[in-house]
């Protein structure tokens, strides 16, 4: 695997106004939690962040979502009912993260200018 290449697995909920989109460690786990809820959410998701992407789907320029757009669609601003929500109903996406780019060696020996 090349280096900064990971697979990256979210969870895309179209809600009313905005779209939410969550983290998960892998499609098994969000899976085995829909059938099994006591399975813990800490084993399920990266992170208890939900993020909002400006309804432009599961793509584009993620941002935290504040309490009052949680409120709002989800009736409540509890993170840890909403990404109970959003795994309930949301689509399960997979996709894989682009290789860092950049310098990969910076002292170059002699051929660095000095």
């Amino acid at each position: 695997m090349t280096r900064g290449e990971a697979q990256q697995t979210k969870v895309h909920y179209k809600g009313k106004d905005e779209d939410f989109v969550i983290f998960v460690d892998d499609v098994k786990s969000a899976k085995d939690w829909k059938t099994d809820k006591t399975i813990p959410l800490a084993q399920v998701v990266s992170a208890f962040k939900i993020f909002v992407t400006h309804k432009h789907g599961a793509q584009g320029q993620m941002d935290g979502a504040s309490k009052a757009t949680l409120e709002n669609e989800f009736g409540t601003t509890n993170d840890e009912e909403v990404i109970k929500q959003i795994l309930e109903k949301g689509s399960l996406q997979e996709s894989e993260a682009a290789e860092r780019q950049g310098s990969k060696n910076d002292s170059m020996g002699s051929r660095a200018a000095h």
